[in-house]
């Protein structure tokens, strides 16, 4: 079946009424909690995770992927009128956007964000449908030696780019693995870390974690620790745009989309880079009237451009997700556990072993991207609405939805002290800045890692050299090695430069 007739059967199945309402929900919720300040895409699908436990597969994909650019989409609206970015994708946005609002533009900021959002969305689902079984074919190449360097790898990348340092990272990821590690062995069968809990047998439910580290740890976090947030809002004009707008917006657009796409393609992680680097690129293009607005009554090329490769990186990461099982950002963390609950393994096998889950999660994203144009053009009204909730009752809500959730999958107390013993341990991490997605891609990816480990080993006959025998695995290494050291080389040498320029001026 060639690439082309297996997106129609994936648009066949997308089509149906029931997966239409399924991802017109997920989109409508993920931009209404994408609008709601520090309530970001991966608090939202790992809050909804447990409820979708009895829903058919397709449906829950479908389902999770609309709430994933929903809430991507959905950060712009309250950047834009609230300076108050809920990710770290949107704060670029918030840049120009916010000072767009104030000066009586905020509908011509929320309709190029809209607009952008759709036009990278597109071209970055483009991508992804024709690169995407390319990856797959070449992975499935791969042995078992190739398959755990690139997991070290993965954790590698993962621990470095989501921490505020590489340590931080590290520490969160061996959090990861060690939860990872509780429960049966998978070759010996011998129960590991239990502590006599017949609860643990079966190990940690990555549900509990995943809604444990994002929604408890979010509400008991805003509880403790921040302050009363002044929620003044602008007014919203009609979100239209004008002719000079639109010549405006377009370009950067397309450059925004340029920019975004290779990053989310590799597996690096985050939006913070194509983001700013839009941002960067369009002050510079700037001229005459139009770069004066910049900083100053806002540009609205510094809301279009960011804003379109923000959604163009997140699209595009659903590469190295699918193909690979890599996530590249806290929400591709919690979909990869969104799979795990079903059994499925995103890899190099998924587009031979779940071929039909594929392309109709492909074909969703492109009816997705439709669907949020035309619910965020003429509703915006209703999602500044939202912003109006007072935090103790939202926060409350989410705690009481979460709590319900994880109860409901096994009803089971041990699960509920399980749960918010995590959340104590979201909190903490957060307090003291450690990342909590490389926990989840430590507990999902750990136990895979480990067996495949054992398998080249076992390949080796005992010897750890065959990871350097293989031209791919030994290629991974090196790789591997330049992502832990060429960072703090350059950091060290450019700090060296600084000192011999300092002691030059000195004398």
């Amino acid at each position: 079946m060639d690439m082309f007739d297996a997106l129609m059967q994936g648009f066949a199945t997308a089509a149906t009424p029931i997966n239409l309402l399924w991802a017109l929900l997920g989109c409508a919720l993920g931009t209404a909690v994408g609008v709601l300040p520090g309530i970001g895409p991966a608090v939202a699908v790992a809050m909804l995770l447990p409820i979708t436990a009895k829903v058919e597969i397709t449906a829950s994909m479908i389902f999770f992927s609309g709430i994933y650019y929903g809430a991507m989409y959905g950060g712009s609206t309250t950047s834009i009128l609230l300076n108050t970015p809920g990710e770290t994708a949107s704060m670029v946005t918030a840049m120009e956007g916010n000072k767009m609002a104030k000066s009586g533009r905020a509908g011509a900021a929320l309709a190029t964000a809209a607009i952008g959002s759709f036009v990278a969305g597109t071209v970055a689902t483009v991508v992804v449908t024709l690169f995407a079984p390319t990856v797959a074919d070449f992975a499935v190449r791969l042995g078992p030696p190739e398959y755990f360097m690139l997991m070290v790898l993965a954790f590698t990348t993962v621990s470095a780019v989501l921490g505020q340092s590489s340590l931080r990272g590290m520490t969160a990821l061996f959090v990861g693995l060690a939860l990872g590690c509780v429960g049966m062995d998978q070759i010996t069968g011998s129960a590991r870390y239990t502590g006599g809990k017949m609860e643990l047998m079966d190990g940690v439910d990555i549900v509990l974690v995943a809604v444990g580290l994002f929604a408890v740890a979010e509400v008991l976090y805003a509880a403790l620790y921040e302050g009363k947030v002044d929620q003044s809002q602008n007014k919203v004009t009609r979100v239209h745009m004008t002719r000079r707008d639109w010549k405006r917006s377009v370009p950067a657009w397309l450059r925004g989309t340029i920019i975004g796409t290779p990053f989310g393609c590799i597996p690096a992680g985050g939006t913070e880079i194509p983001t700013f680097l839009s941002y960067a690129t369009e002050k510079k293009l700037a001229k005459g009237e139009d770069k004066a607005e910049f900083g100053g009554k806002g540009a609205i090329e510094g809301v279009a451009g960011p804003e379109a490769a923000n959604n163009a990186t997140v699209t595009a990461a659903l590469i190295p997700l699918l193909t690979l099982g890599i996530p590249t950002s806290n929400t591709t963390a919690v979909l990869l556990g969104a799979f795990q609950n079903y059994g499925i393994n995103p890899g190099p096998q998924l587009f031979s072993s779940a071929g039909a889950l594929v392309w109709a999660l492909i074909a969703s994203l492109y009816i997705g991207n439709l669907m949020l144009l035309v619910l965020n053009l003429p509703m915006v009204g209703l999602w500044v609405k939202l912003l109006k909730i007072p935090r103790p009752q939202l926060y409350a809500g989410i705690l009481i939805f979460a709590t319900v959730g994880a109860y409901g999958m096994r009803q089971s107390t041990f699960d509920l002290f399980l749960l918010y013993g995590i959340g104590l341990l979201g909190v903490l991490m957060r307090r003291f800045d450690f990342p909590t997605a490389p926990v989840v891609v430590g507990m999902i990816l750990g136990p895979l890692a480990e067996a495949q480990m054992r398998n080249a080993v076992s390949i080796g006959e005992g010897s750890f050299w065959i990871f350097l025998q293989r031209p791919m695995s030994l290629t991974l290494v090196v790789i591997v090695l330049l992502v832990l050291i060429l960072p703090r080389a350059l950091q060290y040498w450019a700090a060296r430069r600084a000192v011999q320029r300092h002691d030059f001026v000195a004398h």
